[in-house]
């Protein structure tokens, strides 16, 4: 049996990477996503063990130092960190994994996971990015601010990503994730394993 692809999907707060996963996930029967934990409040649309396993911070430390995390990170104030255990039961089972985290926690998978595949969606434009964050109506102007700047810092780590793509229309975004999961599983080693009888067959 192959071993699963660990895909590390990045994007700004408001660039719409939670519902491309969504959508994903929908398309592809041998795709999961790994939900991280994390000590922020839960959004009004928002699920426990849906979107987020939310924890407090005294549970999150808890966990960190019982070595739970393959890796942790802080974003605008709160914890967040993906389940060692999750990710290696899935991917040792064959099963592709989408990890949606942030840029820091991306460099620190690519340093356990080297060949983990890491895509970074970007806003079609900051006027875009501010629009869409506004009509959540679920965070303060303030906090837009915050993510805003956040977002423009984010971007600054683009070019050590190995994909990148636009969100401007949804299903043309979509497609373009599809292509790169596909591509990945359609690579010369994986075809290898998951072909071998009919290669040896075809080299005889």
């Amino acid at each position: 049996m192959k071993t699963g692809h660990l895909f590390i999907i990045t994007a700004a707060s408001g660039a719409g990477k939670t519902s491309l996963v969504k959508a994903l996930l929908e398309e592809n029967s041998n795709l999961v996503v790994s939900v991280s934990f994390t000590t922020r409040q839960p959004r009004q649309s928002e699920k426990n063990g849906e979107d987020y396993w939310f924890v407090s911070k005294e549970d999150f430390h808890d966990m960190k130092t019982n070595n739970i995390f393959l890796e942790t990170a802080e974003c605008h104030g709160a914890l967040y960190g993906t389940s060692k255990e999750v990710i290696a039961n899935n991917l040792n089972n064959g099963v592709d994994v989408i990890l949606e985290i942030d840029w820091q926690g991306a460099f620190s998978v690519k340093h356990i996971f080297p060949e983990a595949i890491s895509i970074f969606v970007l806003p079609p434009s900051m006027e875009v990015l501010a629009q869409r964050l506004r009509k959540r109506n679920e965070d303060s102007e303030e906090v837009i601010e915050k993510r805003l700047a956040a977002a423009r810092s984010e971007m600054a780590h683009l070019e050590k990503f190995d994909y990148v793509t636009i969100n401007d229309d949804f299903n043309t975004t979509l497609k373009e994730l599809e292509a790169i999961i596909k591509a990945e599983n359609l690579k010369t080693n994986i075809q290898l394993t998951r072909h071998e009888m009919i290669i040896k067959k075809l080299r005889n």
